[in-house]
């Protein structure tokens, strides 16, 4: 569906960009975003601390906008309110992925102590944090899915050895690789965008 047109000014009234935004206008959030990125992106800099972090919360925020633009609701109240609120929501979600990758990255440093590696060295660090994530994100998974996902990748056997030692059938066994790896990708791409 291509987006409507109206073609709203620059210089067009608060009311007349939300209105075109919500008709999908993308002139409409060309506005907005020269009206408010500014104080979105100050907003995240102040918030984070980091102006890389800002910018992506800055574009986060106006995917927000535009994906979410059905959802405005003037009685609420103004449409530059609802972009700060957005951007409100998207600097706690980067603090809380902040949180998350540091809690790993001192899971993954103690690990490695206790296998007697150094954490401080780069690749062994982030390899280390790859395999907590993963562990992390793998034990989240339903259980016949984990299991697969474990004989397949940590005992190193194929679908049909999985098969022969489950007693499940070959393509419940495929089955259960295919969307364990959907879930693990989806999740741990969410974790990379945060």
């Amino acid at each position: 569906m291509s987006p409507v047109r109206t073609g709203a000014p620059p210089a067009a009234a608060d009311d007349e960009v939300a209105r075109g935004l919500a008709a999908g206008d993308e002139t409409c959030l060309a506005v907005a975003y020269e009206r408010w990125s500014a104080l979105v992106h100050a907003l995240a800099r102040r918030s984070l601390g980091d102006t890389a972090e800002a910018e992506d919360v800055t574009q986060q925020v106006f995917l927000g906008v535009w994906r979410g633009r059905h959802g405005y609701r003037p009685d609420r109240g103004a449409v530059g309110t609802w972009i700060v609120g957005i951007t409100r929501r998207r600097i706690a979600d980067a603090l809380s992925a902040r949180t998350r990758r540091a809690d790993l990255a001192a899971s993954a440093g103690t690990a490695q102590a206790l296998a007697g590696g150094s954490p401080g060295r780069g690749e062994d660090s982030e390899a280390a944090l790859d395999r907590v994530l993963i562990r992390s994100e793998l034990a989240r998974l339903p259980a016949p899915q984990r299991r697969v996902l474990h004989l397949a990748f940590y005992e190193d056997l194929t679908q049909t050895q999985i098969a022969e030692r489950t007693g499940l059938p070959l393509g419940t066994v495929k089955s259960h690789t295919r969307r364990g790896l959907r879930r693990l990708h989806g999740r741990l791409t969410e974790s990379d965008r945060m």
